[in-house]
């Protein structure tokens, strides 16, 4: 396993390696670049930098910094991660992990008991991260939450996210970053506990996946909701394709949110070469603990 460090990032010095590695991961557009002005005024003011770095080379970070929120009993205090980024080169290698656990410990340290985010639905190993092995949960759809972005990740498809809450103090968290962490859901879970998508896909002889002409009705208190496995492939080959997806997923989780169901969980199986990624839809109490 890669000898990760995780230590927190204040100096000039090291900011201007932050904006150099914003560079690599998000290519092309240097007017989304956060500025180290920004970045130093953030963590001198209450916000988080957090660098992971392999031989003292930056390979990855996470940004964030303190936020209000309205609730029905008024404001309250939140951490805001606005910006997690990992170098193309060190991917796959838990560094997004270390970086989102070394932000939970410290938030914890700030008293604040609530981190938000935002990640772009489609992209199954963010979800699989997000909410598989942090536990985070989502309710809120935000469509074009960016507007019209320009880097090489994103120009072109309409910026939807996903907008997640991370209750850091719940059991349901602290047991995914425990020393033993609950072990995370895989196709064959799903197929013992008798639970099938709620849709098919069509898969072309290119082996593009294609979504249905419409979202199905939701009758089940937990659905599966099954996604491209690598949506960036997908998008380099068919960008018409990657606007269907984002248009169908945009109707199917603002229908499932509207009707109360939450993003509870996510399968990731990489199928030897071939990924698949299927959303946990679960409404009210129900959990796949009872199908199996």
């Amino acid at each position: 396993m890669t000898n990760i460090q995780i230590r927190l990032i204040e100096t000039p010095e090291e900011m201007r390696l932050v904006e150099e590695l914003q560079r690599a991961v998000w290519p092309g557009s240097e007017t989304d670049v956060v500025p180290l002005h920004m970045l130093i005024t953030a963590v001198h003011n209450g916000g988080l930098v957090l660098g992971a770095f392999i031989d003292e080379i930056l390979a990855g970070f996470v940004f964030g910094f303190p936020g209000i929120e309205s609730t029905p009993d008024g404001p309250r205090p939140k951490h805001c991660s606005h910006m997690m980024g990992i170098h193309p080169d060190h991917r796959d290698e838990g560094i997004g992990f270390a970086l989102k656990r070394a932000q939970w410990q410290m938030v914890r340290h700030q008293n604040l008991d609530h981190i938000t985010w935002t990640y772009d639905p489609l992209l199954s190993r963010n979800a699989y991260l997000n909410i598989a092995k942090l536990g985070a949960v989502c309710i809120t759809y935000r469509r074009s939450e960016y507007g019209d972005m320009r880097d090489g990740l994103n120009a072109g498809l309409p910026s939807d996210r996903f907008q997640l809450d991370w209750w850091i103090n719940t059991p349901r968290v602290e047991s995914r970053l425990s020393k033993r962490p609950r072990p995370t859901l895989k196709l064959h879970h799903v197929a013992r506990s008798g639970l099938r998508p709620f849709y098919s896909l069509h898969t072309s002889s290119d082996m593009l996946s294609y979504p249905p002409e419409h979202v199905p009705p939701f009758e089940e208190r937990l659905l599966l909701a099954e996604i491209p496995g690598d949506f960036l492939l997908l998008k380099s080959k068919d960008f018409a394709l990657a606007r269907d997806w984002r248009f169908f997923t945009r109707e199917l989780f603002e229908t499932a949110f509207a009707k109360a169901y939450i993003v509870t969980d996510f399968i990731f199986d990489k199928n030897e070469g071939d990924p698949r990624g299927l959303y946990v839809l679960t409404h009210g109490e129900s959990t796949l603990d009872e199908f199996e």
